[in-house]
């Protein structure tokens, strides 16, 4: 991890310290994903199970969610392990439909002129669950469950076949509590354009959620630049973790926390912001404790490389880095660290201190882990029942209000020159 003195840093150097890894916008990723789509667009089926079988070494398939199939996923794991997973989606699917969007009530804006915004479900989503390298079969309740809630028809979801070409039991397991029918075993770029498309059983989406790798993050890119492509939850890459720490933090929790993100994959990013020397020092000394017997050490190395460590003055300094990165997660381990909240303006998901681990918002805490990279969390939230749903404005005029707010339409019609946007507005008016 490289040091960086905040303080010292001119504009590009700020920018510079903030980067995101330049393969997340490589040129060759982006070629890469646009041969896949022309493909599979041209070819249909036939190039699906092409890209399948030479990136993924089997065909794409449908697994059904059947009792059998449930049985056989629950005869391969503890009941530690399903009680673990049944637990993480009850506080799932209790967070969301208690943050599900309300309709509301009518507003007459002038006598006889009310409107109101109500909320529908989309038609169809594509979710999208890596496991690549790791199953993440807890993706799969972070965005079936809120798109159940929000009452999606069609919930169609997609996971690479893993290393067996088998998926993991949880996986079913998962899908069962979420209350899919059927799990895609089909992967990567190729997985996105089968569901922009509509190829290989699969449906048409008409919006595509889920992380990934850049390939994955491209395509979902590319897909929602189609002319009637798919919408997009947010930017949703590599995964990234900011902590923000002072004097007071506890230097093993801390290492813990950024080894957490770093083992995801290569292309993972973690950032620590402190404003005392000492206590960097003992982060880093217990980083390469903790990565001494760590599984995954090899990816997690490869991602510290990309990291950083930001010294700044103060933990108010820290709060602006923050904001100008936007991080997927942002770790505030400081002792202010409840007041430092209220200065946050851009991340994804926010963790308050020593006790509020990262972990338990990636499993059971019951926010949805797909959260925005890439700085988007400026501009983007995380997956929300209301991310699954759509509002619209619903107005009702009485004959008295158009004869009151008639004219002031028309009028303004006029000066835009819209003469019959006027005339329709002064029809109403004469009723």
């Amino acid at each position: 991890m490289r040091t960086l003195d905040w303080s010292s840093l001119d504009k590009d150097g700020r920018r510079d310290a903030l980067a995101r890894p330049a393969r997340r916008t490589d040129a060759a990723v982006s070629d890469a994903v646009r041969q896949i789509f022309d493909d599979i667009r041209d070819r249909g089926e036939a190039a699906l199970n092409d890209w399948c079988v030479k990136l993924d070494r089997a065909p794409p398939r449908r697994l059904a969610i059947t009792p059998e199939a449930v049985a056989e996923a629950r005869a391969a794991v503890t009941p530690e392990d399903e009680a673990a997973l049944k637990t993480a989606a009850e506080n799932v699917r209790r967070f969301h439909e208690a943050t599900k969007p309300a309709d509301s009530d009518w507003i007459e804006t002038t006598p006889g002129v009310r409107s109101r915004r109500v909320w529908r479900p989309i038609e169809a989503a594509g979710l999208y669950v890596p496991a690549g390298t790791a199953p993440l079969f807890s993706t799969l309740l972070m965005l079936a469950i809120p798109a159940a809630v929000a009452g999606v028809p069609v919930r169609a979801a997609v996971t690479p076949p893993g290393p067996t070409g088998q998926p993991h039991p949880m996986m079913i397991l998962a899908a069962d509590l979420a209350g899919l029918d059927a799990l895609w075993i089909v992967g990567g770029a190729q997985a996105i354009a089968a569901l922009t498309f509509g190829v290989g059983g699969l449906p048409r989406v008409d919006k595509l959620f889920g992380p990934g790798n850049a390939y994955v993050a491209e395509a979902k890119k590319q897909a929602a630049a189609l002319p009637g492509g798919p919408g997009l939850d947010m930017p949703a890459g590599p995964s990234e973790l900011m902590v923000i720490a002072d004097r007071q933090t506890n230097p093993t929790i801390a290492a813990a926390d950024l080894l957490s993100q770093a083992e995801h994959d290569a292309d993972a990013q973690v950032i620590l912001v402190c404003d005392d020397d000492r206590r960097i020092e003992y982060i880093l000394e217990e980083i390469d404790k903790q990565l001494a017997d760590l599984p995954r050490a090899a990816i997690a190395r490869a991602s510290l490389n990309e990291g950083r460590i930001i010294r700044v003055k103060d933990t108010a300094e820290a709060a602006e880095v923050a904001n100008l990165y936007g991080p997927e997660h942002l770790s505030i381990q400081t002792a202010d660290a409840e007041d430092l909240v209220d200065s946050i303006t851009a991340a994804g998901a926010v963790f308050v201190g020593t006790y509020a681990a990262e972990t338990l918002g990636d499993y059971a805490a019951g926010p949805s882990h797909v959260l925005p990279t890439d700085g988007a969390a400026r501009a983007f939230s995380g997956v929300s029942t209301g991310a699954f749903m759509t509002a619209m404005s619903v107005q009702q005029v009485s004959r008295d209000g158009a004869r009151v707010l008639g004219p002031v339409a028309a009028r303004l019609a006029r000066l835009e020159g819209l003469e019959a946007h006027a005339r329709a507005a002064d029809l109403r008016s004469a009723l």
